[in-house]
């Protein structure tokens, strides 16, 4: 896993409250391997600061008085594509998270979460893993199959996939690992994997999750009488 000479975790903060940015960079510095390296209190701030700092996590609040983390942190990783961010929230707010995913956020995180918590959530997602976490995904899957307005339909990315791939789409869309993706489809984990990261390539999404919402959103042209 990790070797005894690895760099720390540089980690990159933004909230609009001092109290909280405090908080938050006591906690994080004084565990080994983490290393606060830059605070911000504002959207232009952290996106003049940030990118210099090269930060390998981005602890992002969600809702700001001017601009939002996370139009911060689509920003931020246009820079760094290797950033993960985590957005830190004072409530369960779909919409947010919604639109977190699409922004290539790593996680998300309430602020009432304790502090061991998020020390986990900033360690796992410099790993590159991603936070998001199974329930609140699924229940956000829910909602947006079953949308009280309709949502612009996704038809002009979909078509460039293959059934096989649409069939892959369809699991992932239901937040399965992949290899319950190989079983279901009697496929290696490997071409699981490899197909996963095709279909990704041609939505011009990167995480799975990403993926998982469009595939949410396909669902309801599927149930117009289309083929499954």
């Amino acid at each position: 896993m990790a070797s005894p000479a690895e760099a720390p975790v540089r980690v990159f903060l933004l909230d609009d409250h001092e109290v909280v940015r405090r908080g938050l960079h006591d906690l994080l510095d004084a565990e080994p391997g983490i290393e606060v390296v830059g605070e911000a209190s504002t959207a232009d701030q952290a996106l003049a600061r940030g990118p210099a700092l090269r930060p390998d996590v981005a602890v992002l609040d969600v809702r700001l008085p001017e601009g939002d983390g996370i139009t911060v942190c689509r920003e931020l990783r246009s820079h760094m594509p290797r950033l993960a961010c985590l957005m830190l929230t004072s409530f369960d707010d779909e919409e947010a998270l919604l639109d977190a995913i699409m922004a290539g956020a790593a996680g998300y995180v309430l602020k009432q979460i304790k502090g061991s918590d998020l020390v986990t959530a900033v360690r796992t997602v410099a790993t590159g893993q991603s936070m998001l976490d199974p329930a609140t995904t699924a229940r956000l899957m829910h909602s947006l199959r079953h949308p009280d307005a309709a949502k612009p339909s996704q038809d002009t990315r979909l078509a460039a996939l293959s059934e096989r791939e649409l069939s892959v789409l369809e699991l992932v869309g239901d937040v399965l690992t992949n290899r319950q993706i190989a079983k279901q489809l009697y496929l290696s984990e490997k071409t699981v994997k490899n197909r996963i990261s095709r279909l990704l390539g041609k939505l011009g999404v990167e995480r799975r999750v990403q993926a998982a919402v469009i595939a949410a959103q396909v669902h309801e042209h599927d149930e117009d009488g289309h083929h499954h």
